[in-house]
C-alpha cells in the first residue's frame, strides 16, 4: 500500500458502436476539446479540456484509446 503517490487512474467505458472519439479545435482561438461524437447525428459530447500533450495521454489511457483520434473543426 501506497502512503504518498498517484492514484491509478480508474478506466471508463463508452459505446464504441454509437461513439467515435474526436478532439474539436477551434479555428479562431485554437482551444482543443477531447470528447465524444455521436454517429448518428453528429453531435460532440465534450469530456475534458485539452491544453497539453499530457492531456490528450491522460484522455486516451482513461477511456483506452489507441491509435491516432480525428480533430474537427
Amino acid at each position: 500500500m501506497k502512503l504518498f503517490g498517484k492514484k491509478p487512474v480508474p478506466r471508463e467505458s463508452y459505446d464504441r458502436e454509437n461513439l467515435t472519439p474526436v478532439i474539436r479545435s477551434s479555428i479562431c482561438t485554437g482551444e482543443k476539446t477531447a470528447g465524444f461524437r455521436e454517429n448518428g447525428t453528429g453531435r460532440f459530447h465534450d469530456v475534458m479540456l485539452i491544453t497539453s500533450p499530457a492531456d490528450l495521454a491522460a484522455f486516451k489511457e482513461r477511456y483506452g484509446i489507441t491509435g491516432d483520434i480525428e480533430t474537427i473543426y
